[in-house]
Parts: C-alpha cells; sequence; structure tokens
C-alpha cells in the first residue's frame, strides 16, 4: 500500500513539476502512476489531500537533510552550498513541486518552503555564531539554485564562494 501511496505522490509531483497544477488533475495523476482512479482516491479522496500528503513528505524529507547537514563531515555551510543544485533527486522534485503550489497563492506551499529554509537556517546560525553570515550563506545556495535551474551556473562559482567564505572565517 506504501508503494502505491508513494507512486502516486510521485506522479503529482512530476505533474506538478511539468505543468502546475491545470496539470496535476486527479486523473492524470492516475494514469501517470498507472493506478485507477478508484485506487487513487482510496488513498487520496481530493487533490487537496494530494498536496497535504505532499507537503508532509516533502517535510520529512527536509528533516533528513537537516539531519545530514548537521553531521556532514565537510561541515554544514558546504554540504548546503554544495547540496544547492537541482540533481534531479525525488528531494528536489519535491522542493520545486512545491514551488508550483506556493506560486499559485497556495499558502500551504510557502508555509513547507518556509519550514524547510528555516531548518537549513538554524542549522547555519548555529554552526556560525552569525546569524547576518548564515541569511547571507542562505542567500548565496539559493543563487546558485537559481543559476543551476535556469543554466546560467558557472563552473567555478562554488570555489569562488568557498574562497571569499574562508576569509569571512565561514569554512574552515
Amino acid at each position: 500500500m506504501t508503494a502505491t501511496r508513494d507512486r502516486l505522490l510521485d506522479a503529482f509531483e512530476a505533474l506538478l513539476v511539468v505543468g502546475g497544477s491545470r496539470a496535476a488533475t486527479l486523473d492524470a495523476v492516475a494514469a501517470r502512476a498507472e493506478v485507477s482512479k478508484g485506487g487513487l482516491l482510496y488513498h487520496f479522496p481530493s487533490k487537496d489531500d494530494l498536496v497535504t500528503a505532499m507537503l508532509d513528505r516533502l517535510r520529512e524529507q527536509g528533516k533528513a537533510d537537516v539531519a545530514a547537514m548537521r553531521t556532514a563531515p565537510e561541515g554544514p555551510v558546504d554540504f548546503y552550498l554544495k547540496t544547492s543544485t537541482d540533481t534531479g533527486s525525488a528531494f528536489d522534485r519535491a522542493l520545486i513541486a512545491a514551488a508550483r503550489i506556493a506560486q499559485e497563492c497556495d499558502a500551504r506551499g510557502r508555509d513547507a518552503l518556509a519550514d524547510l529554509r528555516e531548518g537549513w537556517f538554524l542549522v547555519l546560525a548555529e554552526h556560525l555564531g552569525d546569524n547576518a553570515l548564515a541569511r547571507t550563506v542562505q542567500l548565496i545556495g539559493d543563487g546558485f539554485y537559481f543559476d543551476d535551474t535556469t543554466g546560467l551556473a558557472h563552473p567555478s562559482s562554488l570555489e569562488h564562494v568557498r574562497t571569499v567564505l574562508r576569509r569571512l572565517g565561514a569554512l574552515d
């Protein structure tokens, strides 16, 4: 049962990424997941339930990412910056799907993304001991993600930022 539920959520996210909510109809989700509409409705009685479950799963993925960030051998700052790219992972797909929900003025998507950002920020701030520097690192990561997802990434950007952050004492 869990596999079907995850397959449905994966299909919903994929449809959101490609075409937004208009493309992510219940019929389209069922077809993409190769599940009958009745099977979809068994797990998710409405599109609203799909959104809620998708965002709940994103929050769980975010908690795992924060835990990995906190214990990363290279430290939280370098981990955060290195992972501020679209790797095509399930987590990236979920982030983009949540952004589509947020862009369509659904506060639940915005709230889920804000929760994730706060989790990352708290780890950065704790590690750096400086909220302004932590927010700056977070904004740099946002820029990396934007550049990566729009094809504007420069191959030396990460090393350039590492050099600057070392000067500021933010990287070991």
